[in-house]
């Protein structure tokens, strides 16, 4: 199989009690818990109307430690929108951009990414985008004509190209620029002789 490396072109961070902001950073660090400082740091995470696992307000095991997307699904959806100026990934939530990957979005649970400096980070789910996200970038945002964007535009356009979601594995720094080794999820031999 044919090595996947990515590369972080971007590191941003949620602001604790702001609601969709995150701000660009130089590094990140993880603690087994997710990032330091971040919002969505924890071990656990209430749910929130329309999950798809729980009814809402139950407390589960926090899936979504860390989010990331790919510079070239932002320009896909960028330019879907028709947008004046391109998104970043800290417009649309995400802790960090990476480019060097096709389909980003469709890696499968369980894919590993590899750091130099000792991190891993573990791919549970696909990170589908939200009507509350759609709604905030429709307030901000406008087209390339100056036009103000429909609420649900980012809704219909990022559907399996906002990114993936997923838990630290092994803790540590990462940096702008800094390469890593994707390994995608595949089943282990004695599952594929069932």
């Amino acid at each position: 199989m044919k090595k996947i490396i990515g590369k972080i072109d971007s590191l941003f961070l949620g602001v604790i009690g702001e609601e969709l902001i995150k701000r660009s950073v130089k590094q990140l660090e993880f603690r087994l818990d997710g990032v330091i400082s971040d919002r969505h740091a924890g071990f656990e995470r209430v749910t929130w109307e329309g999950d798809d696992k729980q009814v809402a307000n139950t407390l589960r095991r926090n899936e979504r430690q860390w989010s990331a997307v790919s510079s070239e699904e932002l320009d896909e959806i960028s330019e879907k929108m028709n947008l004046r100026v391109p998104l970043n990934a800290g417009d649309i939530g995400a802790n960090f951009c990476v480019s060097g990957t096709n389909n980003f979005s469709k890696l499968p649970k369980g894919t590993i990414f590899k750091f130099d400096s000792g991190v891993e980070l573990i791919v549970e789910e696909y990170n589908p985008p939200c009507l509350g996200m759609s709604k905030n970038l429709a307030q901000k945002i406008l087209d390339k004509n100056g036009n103000v964007l429909d609420e649900t535009l980012f809704l219909q356009v990022a559907k399996y190209l906002r990114g993936l979601v997923g838990v630290v594995e092994v803790p540590g720094m990462i940096h702008k620029n800094d390469e890593f080794l994707i390994i995608p999820y595949t089943s282990p031999r004695w599952a594929k002789n069932q």
